[in-house]
C-alpha cells in the first residue's frame, strides 16, 4: 500500500532491476581491476562489457531450482557472455556482491531522504517566521501553562530537523562502505586492490575489517536514525492532532474540496494525515529494533540477518520517504486559527499569569513560600468558580494590594509583553544554521 504513494526515485532503488544492475556493475568493475593488474586479457573484458546482461524473470526461474539468488544471477549472466564468464566473481563470495550493493542502495536512499529533510527544514523555517509573534497558550501535561508563540513551535521542529539532517549524514557515511574480500574477509583469493578499485568507482569506502559480511552495527545505525527521524515527524503530527481537537481548534489539516471525513457523520474533518504519520512511525521503530537484533551473528557470519533486511531496509526507506512527503505538505498547508488561540488564552481567566504575580511579590520582599501561598490561594478560588478571574481576586486581596499597586497588577496581565524574548530565540536558532 505504501509503495503506491512513494515517489518513483525511492521505489526504483529497491526494485530487482536496480539490484541486479548493481550486482553486474560490481562484477564488471572487479574484472576491470583485474585487467589493470594483468590477470585478465583486455579483450576478454571487452567481451564481458559488450555481452553481459541479465533477465529478472530468468534469474527468478533459475533461483527456483538453485535456491540461491547470487548463483542464479551468475548463471544467467554466464548465459549471455559465454566462456569468458569464468572471470566473473573470481575469488569473491556472495556477500561481497550483496553487501556492497546494499550499501550502495542505502547510500542513494539516504541521499534522497536528505533532500526531503532539507525541503521540510525550509518549510518549517518559513512557517516559523510567518508566525513568530502569533501568541498561543503553552501547555504542560496538557494543561494551560504560560503563553508562547505558534512560530516557536515551528522553530522547535526546525531545530530538530537540523539535528536529524546531521544524524542522517553521519549514518550515510557509516553505511557507505563496501567489501570485496572473499569468503571470510581475508582476501585469500583476490587482491585488496580489487576492493579499493570497486569501492572507489561505486562512491564507497572499503570497510577496514570485515568477515564474510559488512558488520551490521552500521545498518543498525542507519535504521535507528530513520526511526529517530520518524519519531520527530510523529511529534509534529501528535501536536497537530491535539491542536485540531474541536474544543481547541488552533490548527487544522488542510481539508480539500470533495474530501469526506466520515461515512456516518457529514460534519467531520479529521486529522487523518497526522494519524497516518503517527502509525507509520511505529513501523520505523519496530524495524530499528529488528536491525539491532541483526548485529550479533555467529562467528564470521550466519544468514539470520538476510531475510530480515530484505524487509526492514527497503520498507524503512520507503516508509520514511512517504512520511516526509506527507509532513512537508501537512506543514506547508496547515491552517492556523489565531483568533482561537487568543480565545483559548483567556479560558483560565488569568491563571496563566500566576508566575508573574509570584515573582512580583518576591520583588516586594515577600518570601517565595509566602508569595506562592498567596497566589495559589487566589488561583484555586478561580479554578473552583467560573465567575471569577485571577486579576479581580488579586485586587480584592489586601495581602496583594498592600504590596503591589493596581497599576503593577494591570501591567502583569498585559498581553503585549508576553513574547519579549522571542526575537532572541529566533536569532539564536537561525544563526546556528
Amino acid at each position: 500500500m505504501i509503495e503506491r504513494y512513494t515517489r518513483p526515485e525511492m521505489g526504483k532503488v529497491w526494485e530487482d532491476e536496480f539490484k541486479f544492475s548493481t550486482w553486474l556493475k560490481i562484477e564488471i568493475l572487479a574484472c576491470e581491476a583485474r585487467v589493470e593488474m594483468g590477470e585478465i586479457p583486455k579483450e576478454d573484458l571487452e567481451i564481458i562489457k559488450d555481452k553481459a546482461s541479465f533477465n529478472v524473470e530468468r534469474i527468478l526461474e533459475i533461483e527456483n531450482t538453485t535456491k540461491h539468488d547470487v548463483i542464479a544471477f551468475l548463471t544467467n549472466v554466464a548465459e549471455s557472455i559465454g566462456p569468458v564468464s569464468r572471470h566473473i566473481h573470481y575469488g569473491m563470495t556472495s556477500s561481497d556482491i550483496l553487501d556492497t550493493t546494499l550499501a550502495y542502495q542505502m547510500k542513494i536512499a539516504g541521499e534522497l531522504l536528505l533532500t526531503d529533510l532539507e525541503k521540510l527544514k525550509d518549510v518549517l523555517k518559513r512557517r516559523a517566521m510567518e508566525n513568530k509573534k502569533t501568541i498561543c497558550i503553552g501547555r504542560s501535561h496538557g494543561i494551560h501553562a504560560e503563553p508562547t508563540s505558534m512560530g516557536l513551535k515551528f522553530l522547535l521542529w526546525y531545530e530538530e530537523c537540523k539535528r536529524n539532517i546531521f544524524r542522517l549524514k553521519n549514518s550515510i557515511k557509516t553505511i557507505s562502505v563496501g567489501q570485496i574480500s572473499g569468503a571470510v574477509g581475508t582476501f585469500d583469493h583476490l587482491s585488496p586492490k580489487i576492493e579499493e578499485y570497486v569501492c572507489e568507482k561505486m562512491g564507497l569506502l572499503p570497510a577496514n575489517v570485515t568477515t564474510q559480511v559488512i558488520q551490521r552495527d552500521r545498518h543498525a545505525e542507519f535504521l535507528t536514525t530513520l526511526a529517530i527521524i520518524g519519531a520527530s515527524l510523529e511529534k509534529i503530527a501528535v501536536e497537530i492532532r491535539h491542536l485540531q481537537r474541536t474544543e481547541v481548534l488552533e490548527a487544522e489539516e488542510y481539508f480539500s474540496a470533495g474530501q469526506k471525513g466520515s461515512s456516518a457523520m457529514p460534519h467531520k474533518r479529521n486529522p487523518i494525515i497526522s494519524e497516518r504519520i503517527t502509525g507509520l512511525a511505529r513501523l520505523l521503530r519496530g524495524n530499528a529494533i529488528a536491525s539491532l537484533e541483526n548485529v550479533a551473528l555467529w562467528h564470521e557470519r550466519d544468514i539470520s540477518h538476510s531475510s530480515v533486511e530484505r524487509v526492514i531496509i527497503p520498507d524503512s526507506c520507503i516508509i520514511l520517504d512517504y512520511i516526509l512527503d506527507l509532513v512537508i505538505n501537512l506543514v506547508d498547508r496547515l491552517i492556523l486559527y489565531p483568533e482561537n488561540m487568543l480565545k483559548n488564552l483567556d479560558i483560565t481567566r488569568g491563571l496563566i499569569f500566576s508566575q508573574k504575580v509570584l515573582l512580583k511579590l518576591t520583588e516586594k520582599n515577600i518570601t517565595r513560600e509566602n508569595a506562592y501561598r498567596i497566589v495559589q490561594t487566589a488561583a484555586m478560588d478561580v479554578w473552583k468558580d467560573e465567575s471569577k478571574n485571577l486579576k479581580d481576586e488579586l485586587l480584592k486581596s489586601k495581602e496583594i494590594t498592600n504590596k503591589i499597586t493596581k497599576e503593577e497588577i494591570e501591567e502583569i496581565f498585559a498581553k503585549d509583553s508576553m513574547l519579549k524574548n522571542i526575537d532572541y530565540i529566533f536569532e539564536r536558532s537561525l544563526k546556528s544554521e
